[in-house]
């Protein structure tokens, strides 16, 4: 086995992600708001947390944490919202 010379470390620290000019910074939210349609009451266990989102009456909004949310969005009865 041959060595590089630790020439290998110094490309990694020199390699970074490629930013584009004028983009925006990635957000992070601490919450993902969703809105219950159905006609009762719902709970929901979010697949990623494992968290129980109980969504007591129609109208109900709810806030969920962002790992969660994609699922969720899938689901015919919630409606993601900006805010409560």
């Amino acid at each position: 086995m041959s060595c590089c010379g630790n020439q290998r470390s110094g490309m990694r620290a020199t390699a970074g992600p490629r930013a584009q000019v004028g983009a925006r910074p990635q957000r992070r939210y601490a919450h993902a708001f969703f809105r219950y349609v159905g006609a009762t009451s719902i709970t929901v266990q979010g697949p990623a947390t494992g968290r129980l989102y109980r969504f007591a009456r129609p109208g109900a909004s709810v806030a969920v944490d962002p790992r969660d949310a994609l699922s969720l969005a899938r689901l015919p009865q919630l409606r993601q919202t900006a805010g409560p």
